[in-house]
């Protein structure tokens, strides 16, 4: 499922990165803060809006500072928020339905376990009594 958010939905902050990288990571501001607020977004309707804000709350924050490009870490950063809402938006699965196993399922298996022991008692060294 793929959202189209217009990008005046978005709201961006920048700033330095941390870690190594010289003059260039303390002038240049390269890292991301993506600010989305799914409370307020005309992207959903009024059911996915209420799924999304139950699973993530009512805005989502995406922080993406792995590149000394600002422009990367912007790409980066939006494909973050589409992945988690598409993640979000993915129904739960069916709960599972506890079984039990058959009669013959049950035989097999201690059948199985009798041919194992067997096995690991023919390889005993003999005692006085053989």
């Amino acid at each position: 499922m793929r959202f189209d958010i217009p990008d005046s939905e978005l709201d961006w902050r920048f700033g330095p990165t941390g870690g190594p990288g010289g003059q260039h990571a303390n002038k240049a501001a390269t890292r991301a803060d993506l600010f989305f607020s799914i409370a307020d977004s005309a992207a959903f309707d009024e059911q996915m809006r209420t799924r999304l804000v139950d699973r993530l709350g009512p805005s989502v924050r995406i922080v993406e500072g792995g590149s000394r490009s600002q422009a990367t870490n912007r790409r980066r950063a939006v494909r973050r928020l589409h992945a988690t809402l598409e993640d979000a938006a993915r129904p739960d699965p069916p709960p599972r339905r506890r079984t039990r196993p058959s009669r013959a399922a049950r035989r097999r298996r201690l059948e199985a376990k009798r041919a194992r022991g067997r096995i690991k008692r023919n390889r005993r060294s003999p005692t006085p009594d053989d």
